[in-house]
């Protein structure tokens, strides 16, 4: 079993608490103090989960350029005081950033029990099939 180390476990905090100030934020109306400070909190929880080196490594390799470009693009348009377009921006580039975890993670949904039973009703796995890419489904 993996047990997580001290700093791993205090990025796992950050990144909640990240989510919950871009989460609040969002709540809020697109206040842009609570979405600066959950960008942070993200940023700085990656890093302690997986390393500086492998966090730098992740947002910088040459198929990505484009998602970081986008996603770090839309962190500074929060932060010169326009939330809702970096907002739109950052999730743009999160979903390239990210688009290579999503087979894994619906995958891993679709077992859940009552998530997973929905997601497998015939008119929406037509459309989770088609995010879920190559993988397809599991016969769980």
């Amino acid at each position: 079993m993996f047990q997580p180390s001290d700093s791993q476990k205090i990025g796992i905090a950050l990144v909640a608490f990240g989510v919950s100030f871009l989460i609040l934020g969002v709540v809020l109306l697109f206040d842009k103090g609570l979405l600066a400070i959950g960008n942070i909190l993200f940023l700085s929880g990656l890093a302690f989960v997986i390393g500086l080196e492998r966090t730098f490594r992740f947002f910088f390799q040459r198929h990505k350029i484009k998602g970081s470009v986008a996603f770090f693009g839309g962190i500074f348009i929060v932060l010169l005081g326009w939330p809702l377009i970096g907002m739109i921006v950052e999730i743009y580039g999160f979903v390239l950033l990210f688009s290579g975890f999503f087979p894994f993670a619906i995958n891993f949904i679709r077992r859940l029990p009552v998530i997973g039973t929905l997601l497998n009703l015939p008119g929406i796995s037509k459309y989770v099939d088609k995010i879920a890419g190559e993988t397809g489904r599991s016969n769980v």
